[in-house]
């Protein structure tokens, strides 16, 4: 068993929702494997307030989230990344930057909440339904035999990873839920 931890970097375009969420999770889930980060290629300055307070509720602490660009990874002085997801739906066409080490990637495209439109419970709901596909292909990641997959088949696992659906279960509340 390996004590290594590895450096996980999530990349959007905003970085105020999804890949805010996937920091927060994995640092979460994977604590003492895993050390997560989050970017964005047009960071909005700021983390989006139903993003906030979706995790607030579900006990995650917003201490040190922050919206940032991902120039912050790749200067000299950066974290070397070892895996590098981009969650943005779109993120597939942008050029991604060049970070220091050659971390593994992969697309995982999740829709952006921040984009719902209808009621205040719809909205919500979408903010949810991105949490929860996040949530469950990091549980996925966080459980691969990293140190005994070769190169190869552990990029094929990541892939998969993105293309995979989950199965999101949203049960109905009120607004403030």
């Amino acid at each position: 068993m390996s004590d290594r931890i590895y450096n996980v970097l999530f990349l959007d375009t905003g970085n105020s929702v999804r890949s805010i969420f996937a920091e927060s999770i994995m640092n979460r889930l994977g604590r003492g494997k895993f050390h997560a980060f989050s970017a964005g290629s047009h960071p909005k300055g700021k983390v989006h307030p139903l993003a906030l307070n979706l995790l607030q509720r579900l006990n995650f602490s917003p201490e040190g989230l922050r919206s940032k660009g991902w120039e912050e990874f790749s200067g000299p002085s950066a974290p070397a990344m070892d895996f590098v997801f981009m969650v943005c739906d779109r993120a597939a066409a942008e050029v991604c930057p060049v970070l220091p080490g050659q971390p593994m990637t992969a697309h995982w495209g999740v829709a952006d909440p921040a984009e719902a439109q209808g009621t205040d419970l719809e909205r919500l709901q979408a903010f949810r339904t991105a949490f929860k596909e996040l949530e469950s292909r990091i549980a996925i990641f966080i459980n691969l035999p990293i140190a005994s997959l070769d190169h190869l088949k552990l990029q094929e696992r990541l892939h998969e990873i993105g293309r995979a659906r989950a199965a999101v279960e949203v049960e109905p509340s009120s607004p403030s839920a």
